[in-house]
């Protein structure tokens, strides 16, 4: 299950897929890559009697979602929410590329994740300091981007500077078609 199109490692789903034959890619439909399924804000993907909620959460790249546990007492509580980039613990993705809107982010995250009860567990694609969970709690309070008002997080996002991805140019097309590249064709 991808959260968007990565662009700074190729995803690992082409590897599963061939280790476990029926294995089955997920990715967002207006992310635009090939998959074996497309979801789109709302869709429920079920897995034995727990489910996760898809929520569309763009800004960091046009595709990005949320993969959300369900809320009905059958389900894991505290909630847990798969953010992909869209929120990192403390921080967020870039939005200076691949169709991404600082505007558009902010509003994602604070609609589609802090509106979330505030004890549910946070678990972003990576992180660069080595923590793998936060709370909607921990991060509407200390979120050194995302907890400040629209403008001043647009500023800070306009002013991040950083260097183009190294591996842009080759996970961006692997990810679009879920981590398989064609194979060379024999001479």
């Amino acid at each position: 299950m991808n959260t968007h199109v990565h662009a700074d490692h190729v995803t690992g789903t082409g590897l599963i897929k061939t280790k476990l034959p029926g294995a089955k890619s997920v990715i967002s439909k207006a992310s635009g890559a090939k998959a074996d399924h497309s979801v789109e804000h709302g869709d429920k993907i079920y897995f034995g009697k727990l489910f996760l909620e898809v929520r569309a959460t763009p800004g960091h790249t046009a595709g990005c979602v949320t993969y959300v546990t369900g809320d009905s007492p059958d389900q894991p509580s505290p909630r847990m929410a798969f953010t992909g980039d869209a929120l990192i613990i403390r921080a967020c993705g870039r939005t200076d590329f691949q169709g991404g809107s600082s505007d558009q982010l902010y509003q994602s995250v604070h609609s589609q994740i802090f509106s979330l009860p505030k004890d549910t567990l946070l678990y972003p694609a990576h992180d660069y300091k080595g923590f793998t969970v936060t709370t909607v709690e921990e991060e509407v309070a200390y979120n050194a981007r995302l907890s400040r008002d629209k403008e001043t997080f647009k500023t800070i996002m306009e002013n991040l500077n950083l260097s183009y991805p190294k591996m842009i140019d080759v996970a961006v097309p692997a990810n679009m078609v879920c981590g398989f590249q064609d194979p060379p064709s024999k001479v």
